[in-house]
């Protein structure tokens, strides 16, 4: 260790042919980064090059270094990391700046430009597409977390503390009593809802009347109360409305994420819902061709959005979508049916359909007999369920599905009523006919020949993907706050997967 060197050995020599930091660098080299490069005003002092940035952060992807002070540091002290930076050390304010600001709005083009290059590559052809979603957890403190119900309960309460005080303010003034009667003012609103436009009214009126009657007492504490107390409380109240823009929760560290529950053991009975996003991704070959993020819990309204994303960042669709129960949804079923896409996703009857339970049992729904001439059903007790009314409902997305509801005229004294329903009255069936005809086309194509190797393959493809991510690479939780930036976080580590992907084939 202490032989001296005359010549000092090259980087170049050390690092092995295929060697994963070479895959990186002859990925990130055929991609074309204009629109990283305009992210860059110019002048002041020499920026070090976003392509060598780019490289650094996706080759520390794939070793599952995620925090720029460790990306940082391999800069100074690892090989590869020499070796793909050109000895370059920019420290990790720089790596954080450029990953969280410079690469915002970027990532969807890098990362459909890998998926360009697995095309070529003939890796990918965009015809399975096997799509799912998984929770990863929000940089955030799940005990610092915004509840839709409790501010909608506080906020309940703070209303009817203001509507008391007004009422008091009132009573000190008899000309206007006499003058409005039992009524309340018009700017109180008749007793409705009030916001904190109406408590800065109600304010400067006191404040008026303060200036007449300098003295009362009664005027000043109300004024003090209205000010110091309730009008911030509103304020916040408002904000935080404002912010869960009808979601259910979410965190103070991060606004953007939504508290879920998630699969993983936290260590006890009833773990606490956690600050995380729901992130959606569609692969073939184990390749992630799509992703997005989404801020609700459910996969069945994220379909449409992920879908949407996918067609405006690579320009296409694939040409069949393979998915589980989750997004099984007539919404979902319409929209493949729209843009000519086959459809093999699961509903959450495929499975159960199949079961002996089910087929002999003869008060299901799906098993009473049914007479298109005079629209009726028949239950197992030989009485009519005739046509009632059609009922819309409308779905986060605004889709508008109609539903057919049924009923039976007189259910009493029917031996079959114990078996059939438990409900009081007589028994109602809701039908939604177009739903039941997308849900047999899934049948038909999901239990054909390649809808069973699909639905096979589905559970190899997408949910190893996640399994590499999550347990191999040991992305559990972004380490970036906001939508943007772990949106950002989340197509380096897709970038990341599919280069080490591309490295082994």
């Amino acid at each position: 260790m202490n032989q001296p060197s005359l010549i000092p050995p090259s980087l170049d020599e050390i690092i092995p042919e295929g060697h994963i930091v070479r895959v990186v660098n002859e990925a990130i080299d055929q991609i074309d980064i204009d629109k990283l490069i305009q992210k860059y005003k110019g002048g002041g002092t020499s920026s070090y090059h976003p392509r060598m940035m780019l490289k650094v952060l996706v080759y520390a992807y794939t070793q599952r270094i995620y925090t720029s002070r460790q990306i940082a540091k391999g800069l100074r002290e690892n090989i590869q990391f020499m070796w793909i930076s050109g000895r370059n050390t920019p420290d990790f304010r720089t790596i954080n700046r450029f990953r969280g600001s410079r690469m915002r709005g970027v990532i969807e083009d890098v990362f459909g430009q890998v998926v360009q290059l697995l095309r070529e590559m003939g890796l990918i052809r965009l015809e399975n597409y096997f799509v799912d979603g998984t929770k990863i957890e929000a940089d955030a403190n799940k005990h610092r977390v915004i509840w839709a119900k409790r501010t909608a309960g506080y906020k309940s309460k703070l209303e009817q503390k203001i509507h008391e005080l007004f009422e008091e303010i009132e009573a000190v003034n008899e000309a206007e009593e006499e003058e409005y009667g039992d009524k309340d003012l018009e700017e109180m609103g008749n007793g409705g809802p009030i916001n904190s436009e109406l408590i800065r009214e109600r304010m400067k009126e006191v404040n008026e009347r303060l200036k007449r009657e300098p003295g009362n007492k009664e005027l000043k504490a109300a004024e003090k109360k209205l000010k110091k107390d309730y009008l911030p409380r509103m304020e916040k109240y408002e904000e935080q409305e404002k912010t869960l823009a009808g979601r259910s929760s979410y965190a103070k560290a991060d606004p953007d994420a939504t508290c879920f529950r998630m699969k993983e053991d936290r260590g006890s009975e009833k773990p606490l819902p956690l600050p995380a996003y729901n992130v959606q991704c569609g692969t073939e070959n184990q390749f992630i061709v799509g992703f997005s993020l989404h801020q609700r819990a459910g996969d069945t309204a994220c379909f449409i959005p992920h879908m949407e994303h996918i067609q405006a960042n690579l320009g296409i669709l694939p040409v069949r979508v393979v998915a589980d129960a989750g997004y099984g949804s007539e919404e979902n079923y319409a929209y493949l049916e729209k843009n000519q896409l086959e459809n093999y996703v699961k509903h959450n009857l495929f499975h159960k359909e199949t079961t002996r339970k089910y087929r002999n049992n003869p008060f299901v729904t799906g098993n009473l007999p049914y007479d298109p001439q005079t629209d009726s059903f028949h239950c197992p007790g030989q009485k009519q369920l005739t046509f009632l009314y059609t009922k819309k409902v409308k779905t986060d997305n605004g889709y508008l599905s109609q539903r057919k509801v049924y009923g039976c005229e007189d259910c009493s004294g029917c031996p079959f009523r114990p078996k059939c329903f438990k409900a009081r009255g007589n028994r109602k069936i809701t039908v939604n006919p177009q739903l039941d005809a997308y849900r047999a086309q899934a049948n038909l194509n999901l239990r054909s020949e390649d809808g069973i190797r699909l639905r096979v393959q589905r559970n190899t493809d997408v949910e190893a993907v996640f399994g590499i991510i999550k347990h191999n690479r040991r992305f559990r939780r972004f380490h970036l706050r906001g939508l943007d930036k772990v949106s950002t976080e989340w197509g380096l580590v897709c970038i990341a997967h599919n280069i080490c992907k591309m490295a082994v084939r």
